[in-house]
């Protein structure tokens, strides 16, 4: 669309948020270019750039910090000549053709989303390296005619759409990112469980893709993001929650859910303080250890309280053991936690999503071992079994009890792990990022499993947009005020459509 075309559309009652790419010539404050950013926002599409990359780059306002980080990224250039003291070079959607400053190209899209960019260098003196002097927006008709296939390999690549005039066809109801990580051995969701979420969003016109820790410069092209990493909040897990929260985007796990499930000295206190029956559970300190010596009764659990997947749990059956447990503990952290032993042959767990049971499951202990995973001194591990159980045959006093737990941290998804004995039922603690592996957690819902999850998303996503659906709507957008360049021919169209005009 030209400029004047997007400005002057009307929008009421638009069901879905468009993702808008801004290529006006200008970006100068109350500039055409300007306006179309500050109206896509105030219509609450997703724009590219914004208007705080905007006003950062017109006054210069650019982080120290984020410059000096990208300086450490300048690569090559070891045969420019000593006579050249300043070079720059253009960057569309984080993406150049040189690969030793690929890295350099990607992250200064991460931290300035403008999607033409051009880097100022100037040399270091009595050095042999170079700065970054200056980050400006590159007017589209500054760009070389000759690199118009870069260009628009760049914007395939940022958006996953090949463009070029087509009819239109009918958009998916939401595009979902899927965040994983194929290379990690303990992953929350099994590769055959991430190909069910694939297959299922396809039979209700949603659009899956899965992503990883490289795709964060694109996470703004999608409507919705469910993240299936180990979280942590030292992670970039943590980063990609919030940038889609500030973004407006659904998301699981959100930011406070990591913050409160990741730490188990916060959901002690938070369990403890609400009166939820837990294995007797204290916070200790190097200063406070020397007291607990005839105090103890055994055997006592310790934890660390950033931990994951049984990692950083151990067991000590006397004094000295737990001595020499937490010494070794208090190196990575400055509080660990104790915690009454308390054995069963089977864990509970019931994942929660929306305050409502999901599914639940039993995990059995490890063979020959008092947890669930057993971690081997080779970086192996073993793991016991898993029964799932259809959630009306589960003990009422199980899922109470993990429904108020999970009412405690928030509205998303959640896995409550609990102990049943003849005392009672007890909480071990609340996952963020619950396993959804496939032929476990999924044997009895199967296919229902993965669409109720998508089908809350959906209606997370739907929520704010319900209304009459307008003309336009589930397109990707691209505002220009100038002649972009030519489409090539033979391309393939993909799912959304994008009118290219100019007015001279």
């Amino acid at each position: 669309m030209t400029a004047e075309e997007f400005l002057a559309e009307r929008t009421v009652g638009r069901l879905r948020q468009r993702k808008v790419i801004n290529l006006c010539r200008s970006y100068d404050y109350l500039s055409m270019g300007y306006y179309c950013s500050l109206l896509a926002e105030a219509r609450g599409d997703r724009v590219t750039p914004s208007v705080e990359t905007i006003l950062d780059l017109q006054h210069k306002t650019s982080d120290a910090t984020a410059l000096a980080s990208l300086n450490r990224l300048i690569g090559g250039l070891l045969e420019v000549p000593r006579s050249v003291n300043s070079l720059s070079f253009h960057v569309f959607f984080g993406y150049i053709e040189d690969p030793e400053l690929a890295d350099l190209a990607r992250h200064s899209f991460e931290l300035f989303r403008c999607p033409l960019l051009e880097i100022g260098l100037e040399r270091v003196e009595g050095a042999e390296g170079w700065k970054i002097e200056q980050l400006v927006a590159l007017d589209p008709r500054d760009v070389d005619p000759a690199r118009n296939v870069v260009f628009l390999d760049a914007l395939e690549r940022f958006t996953r759409r090949t463009w070029r005039p087509a009819l239109a066809q009918s958009a998916p109801r939401m595009d979902l990112a899927i965040l994983h990580d194929p290379r990690d051995p303990l992953p929350p969701s099994n590769p055959l469980a991430l190909q069910n979420f694939v297959r299922v969003g396809r039979a209700m016109n949603i659009n899956v893709e899965l992503i990883e820790k490289r795709d964060f410069s694109r996470l703004t092209q999608f409507d919705a993001l469910f993240i299936r990493e180990t979280t942590a909040v030292d992670h970039h897990t943590f980063k990609f929650a919030k940038k889609a929260t500030a973004e407006g985007m659904p998301v699981m796990d959100d930011p406070n859910s990591i913050l409160r499930c990741t730490n188990k000295a916060f959901l002690s206190e938070l369990l403890h303080g609400n009166g939820v029956a837990t294995p007797r559970t204290r916070l200790v300190s190097r200063r406070t250890l020397p007291k607990l010596e005839d105090g103890m009764t055994y055997p006592v659990v310790l934890k660390v309280p950033d931990g994951s997947f049984s990692r950083n749990v151990k067991k000590a059956a006397n004094w000295k053991q737990f001595e020499d447990i937490a010494l070794a503990m208090f190196k990575e952290s400055e509080i660990i936690l104790t915690q009454e032993f308390m054995y069963t042959d089977f864990d509970w767990r019931v994942g929660i999503l929306a305050g409502e049971p999901l599914f639940v499951a039993r995990y059995f202990m490890s063979r020959n071992h008092w947890q669930i995973l057993k971690h081997g001194a080779d970086g192996k591990h073993e793991e016991g079994r898993t029964e799932a159980v259809a959630v009306g045959d589960a003990p009422k006093r199980v899922l109470e009890a993990a429904i108020r737990c999970a009412e405690l941290v928030g509205d998303g998804l959640y896995g409550v792990d609990l102990k049943e004995n003849t005392s009672g039922v007890y909480v071990i603690k609340i996952n963020d990022n619950p396993n959804i592996d496939a032929g476990m957690e999924d044997a009895i819902l199967e296919d229902d499993l993965y669409r109720k999850i998508l089908d809350h998303f959906l209606r997370l996503y739907e929520a704010p947009h319900r209304g009459t659906i307008a003309t336009g709507q589930g397109r990707q957008v691209i505002t220009s005020n100038i002649a972009l360049p030519p489409i090539p021919r033979g391309a393939v169209a993909g799912h959304t459509t994008v009118a290219l005009a100019s007015h001279g």
